[in-house]
């Protein structure tokens, strides 16, 4: 199966779910290439950046399912495709 590389960018603004979203990447964990979360306290928010390497419909599936959570704003950027690789 053809995947894609791509970041997920999230911006939480409701820090109550943050269990949520923990628990969404870990169902997720084995299409996660690392992940880094900043928190701006500034803000009251925390950036979260999640790297993967997935199929497109999955890398959709997980971005839909974070937007979905109250307080939580996520979009995917795709690498450009490229030829098939072996993994």
């Amino acid at each position: 199966m053809e995947t894609r590389l791509a970041v997920i960018g999230i911006i939480v603004e409701d820090l109550a779910v943050t269990d949520h979203i923990n628990n969404l990447l870990h169902d997720y964990g084995s299409y996660i290439v690392g992940r880094m979360g900043v928190p701006y306290r500034q803000r009251g928010v925390s950036v979260i950046s999640v790297i993967v390497d997935a199929p497109t419909a999955v890398i959709s599936a997980l971005t839909g399912k974070l937007g979905q959570l109250g307080g939580v704003s996520a979009k995917a950027l795709y690498a450009p495709a490229t030829q098939s690789h072996e993994s």
